[in-house]
């Protein structure tokens, strides 16, 4: 399809999200690029750049490939771009990329590049074979095996796939201290999840200023856009849910770690490749590649590297110069950043000057935009009326004695 007026541009179909369809609806909207969204989570649906908002029934609804048909054959969509911003929706759009593709420009890759990314066993395979550092990682198959493991606590467990939504899935990690927590643990996760579907791995220490990610838009593996960010401050502090305070660097060993990964599963597309450093062996560890969105992706256009508008342009066929992002930008998310410098604070990891330092970078947030403001208006009655109606925060999933508490208070 040739590329009309902007009246006329092909428009983008988003699937999922909350603050991450937020970033990729402002960046398109922006340029006058039609934005519709399919999510559960209403936040983003009060950006004046979504024109129209339906529900997603979710990747593992049965109809949830032919509730996305339907709506391109209703609505006469072919042409447009379809924009994942979920792991399940990633994995849902990959493995049914062919059919999608009859409607939509599907901007994810297919499945047999996706799964590198999707399952962490694949990812640590994978990693492994090319000499990437990765943290020490255990796959038990039964609770026999984590009794006698042989490791040096603490650990976290973490699943391996992140299906469904249970307290597992939906932190990031579980952290034990000692042989009883990690059997409990287990056992819990093992429950929800599955035996096999559990990974044991071990905790290196530090907070957000230690994690660093690589973010890019690649074509057959080789970079078109790329950033590196350090994830100065997350919440929870010691392995957050969710950043709340990112800023773009220069860390060319991240980058050139990233790149041979992504290189070498011939990718294409968006992905963000998430590093740990570990200083008791001044190593980078690789701990994640993410095949979709961010929830930080609007930090790219602020640095001079809009993401989403790039993988638009990649999807209908248009030509990219390649571009890097400038250091020295930042990204906020204001309401959980004050909770999580708190928390450092407290801990003795930040001082109220460094806190206020970090204010005085440029600055794009999660929410509050001044072309787009509603979105920070309606934050926290949203969030509260999630917790009214007995909707699993994110971030306090991170913590499964939470989980706990709230499904015996229904």
């Amino acid at each position: 399809m040739r590329l009309g007026t902007a009246a006329t541009l092909p428009g983008a179909l988003i699937v999922g999200g909350a603050h991450v369809s937020i970033g990729v609806a402002r960046s398109l909207g922006r340029r006058g690029i039609p934005v519709w969204l399919m999510a559960n989570h209403p936040i983003a649906k009060f950006s004046r750049y979504v024109a129209r908002s339906f529900d997603w029934p979710g990747a593992d609804h049965p109809q949830g490939v032919s509730s996305l048909i339907d709506l391109a054959v209703e609505h006469r969509l072919g042409g447009w771009v379809l924009i994942a911003t979920g792991d399940q929706d990633v994995r849902m759009i990959a493995q049914n990329r062919d059919l999608l593709a009859k409607h939509f420009r599907v901007a994810t890759a297919d499945w047999d590049t996706i799964k590198w990314t999707y399952d962490k066993r694949l990812t640590y395979q994978r990693a492994g074979e090319l000499g990437i550092d990765c943290p020490w990682s255990f796959h038990p198959k039964t609770l026999d095996d984590v009794r006698v493991l042989d490791c040096r606590f603490p650990v976290i467990l973490k699943p391996a796939i992140r299906e469904g939504a249970d307290e597992f899935t939906q932190a990031k990690a579980w952290k034990a201290d000692d042989r009883a927590a990690l059997m409990s643990l287990y056992a819990r996760a093992a429950a929800l999840v599955g035996n096999d579907a559990v990974i044991v791995q071990e905790w290196i220490p530090g907070t957000g200023e230690a994690q660093f990610s690589y973010a890019a838009l690649c074509d057959r593996g080789e970079p078109l856009a790329s950033l590196v960010a350090r994830r100065t401050r997350q919440h929870p502090i010691d392995f957050g849910r969710s950043s709340t305070f990112v800023e773009t660097v220069e860390n060319p060993q991240v980058e050139a770690l990233a790149t041979r990964f992504l290189q070498s599963i011939g990718y294409t597309g968006v992905a963000e490749v998430e590093f740990k450093y570990d200083a008791r062996e001044d190593q980078y560890k690789l701990l994640d590649v993410n095949g979709r969105f961010w929830t930080w992706n609007g930090l790219g256009g602020a640095a001079g590297v809009d993401f989403p508008y790039l993988a638009w342009r990649q999807a209908t066929g248009q030509t990219i110069e390649p571009c890097r992002a400038r250091a020295g930008i930042g990204w906020m998310h204001a309401s959980r950043d004050v909770i999580a410098a708190y928390q450092e604070m407290k801990a003795g990891a930040l001082t109220p000057g460094g806190y206020l330092k970090s204010l005085g970078k440029p600055l794009s947030f999660a929410n509050f935009a001044l072309d787009d403001p509603l979105p920070a208006l309606v934050e926290l009655p949203v969030a509260s009326l999630n917790r009214i109606m007995g909707g699993l925060d994110r971030d306090d999933s991170a913590n499964p004695m939470i989980g706990r508490r709230r499904r015996m208070a229904k």
